[in-house]
């Protein structure tokens, strides 16, 4: 068969897309930034719309436009050895290191700490931990049924319950907006632009993006005009999706301060905001929704993270290495949220850029001959960038006064990079040396191109 999806399973597809990106996380980051912009959030929504859901969606495409096999037949256009290394990095990243066990403690985190004393909260979280990835790992172990498992059976719940909360808070606000706190008085659209790269899924968009491409194929479409067209067509239904839900949440938050004060997170607001409309069923409601976002992604990443490394190391089986990343990922959950989150943000203000301007270039390649040199270049000026606001966050995520022996490199970014204070310091010289390079590349062909 070579011909176009039903409708029925390009939707199917999408909603499994949406369930692989919709974790816990995604539910958190809207409701704080829509109480700390208030009165400035549309704004901030459309600059968390840019990296939460543009993003992740040109991934997806991007995937599917380059036509590589995966990320790292994808990153090899830089170098085999650096794919390697950005691969499994960025699968350590999305998986057992700091992602996948970020959704079990904020499932525990919103859906039971609220309702458990102190003294019993460790005990309680190695007891919620063992069930919720036990149920992970049984799924995972079966990714043959990803679409009926996910998309069919857990996305549309997650739908239905935020749609029903979400319509309330439309139609029955609980206060008005209030005046935006101080990071979002000024530059509103890129403090929501940044605030973006927590939910990490343009990251896992170059994950995800094979996923949806297999499922395609599995089902019979062959013709890569077709598979382009159907994962655009996927990707748009789970971004409409991510995109109404965040807009949502978001002014669920902004309409929440009045009525319930700032939270440090976004998990309170929730929380209260079910409560308020619901009550004891209010709090059942939002953990359904939190378990369900949560262990939908969890298995999407170890899925993924199964197959890659099992590719890489193929004397490991796959079942093996889902097994021993759901195990890892099982240990570093019940670290805590705190010490997950303050470990992860430095690495993805590392990963991000390298990612963003992977996609850019995969979509530019033609117009610079796919020339090698191109990518070297513009991904070894924003390695040199980034890795530095990567080492920069760690220290401030560590409470570590002044930058140590790279004090004089942050001097000079500072001094010298357009907007390197906002955390897109990387972007003008990345775009700059694409410009200086495919000029160079496509006139002077003097630059081995890459096989595409």
């Amino acid at each position: 068969m070579n011909g176009k999806l039903s409708i029925s399973s390009q939707l199917a597809i999408g909603v499994m897309l949406f369930a692989l990106f919709f974790g816990a996380g995604n539910l958190i980051f809207p409701a704080q930034l829509g109480q700390a912009a208030g009165t400035n959030l549309w704004p901030a929504v459309f600059g968390f719309l840019i990296t939460g859901v543009g993003l992740p969606f040109l991934g997806v495409f991007a995937m599917g436009f380059s036509g590589s096999k995966d990320l790292q037949d994808l990153s090899s256009r830089i170098h085999p050895v650096y794919a390697v290394f950005f691969t499994s990095l960025l699968y350590l990243t999305i998986g057992p290191f700091f992602a996948a066990p970020r959704t079990g403690a904020v499932a525990f985190d919103i859906a039971f700490a609220p309702h458990i004393g102190e003294d019993f909260s460790q005990v309680a979280l190695l007891i919620f931990t063992i069930l919720f990835f036990a149920i992970s790992l049984w799924f995972s172990l079966n990714p043959a049924k990803i679409v009926d498992n996910v998309g069919k059976l857990l996305a549309p719940g997650i739908v239905v319950l935020l749609g029903i909360l979400l319509a309330l808070v439309v139609f029955k606000p609980m206060g008005a907006a209030q005046a935006p706190l101080e990071a979002y008085q000024g530059k509103t659209f890129v403090t929501g632009f940044i605030e973006g790269y927590n939910t990490m899924d343009a990251l896992a968009s170059l994950v995800f993006g094979i996923i949806v491409i297999k499922a395609i194929r599995a089902l019979g479409v062959t013709s890569k005009k077709e598979i382009l067209a159907t994962t655009a067509k996927t990707g748009t239904i789970a971004i409409v999706l991510l995109g109404l839900i965040y807009v949502g949440i978001a002014y669920l938050g902004s309409v929440s301060v009045e009525a319930f004060g700032v939270f440090d997170t976004g998990g309170p607001v929730l929380s209260n905001a079910a409560d308020y409309y619901f009550g004891t069923l209010g709090a059942v409601l939002l953990g359904i929704v939190i378990i369900l976002a949560c262990l939908t992604t969890n298995i999407g990443l170890m899925v993924a993270c199964g197959e890659y490394f099992h590719r890489l190391l193929p004397r490991f089986s796959y079942k093996i290495l889902v097994t021993f990343f759901t195990t890892i990922t099982f240990i570093i959950a019940n670290f805590g949220l705190d010490n997950i989150i303050t470990y992860s943000v430095p690495v993805l203000m590392f990963l991000y850029p390298l990612a963003i301007v992977l996609m850019l270039l995969t979509f530019l390649s033609s117009l610079f001959n796919h020339s090698r040199i191109v990518y070297v270049a513009t991904i070894a000026v924003t390695f040199l960038i980034s890795i530095i606001d990567g080492l920069k966050t760690l220290y401030k995520s560590l409470d570590i006064e002044g930058y140590g022996f790279f004090q004089p490199v942050v001097t000079f970014y500072e001094n010298t990079l357009p907007l390197y204070n906002e955390g897109l310091g990387w972007l003008v010289p990345a775009l700059i040396v694409i410009v200086l390079t495919g000029v160079f590349a496509r006139f002077q062909k003097v630059s081995r191109p890459i096989e595409v």
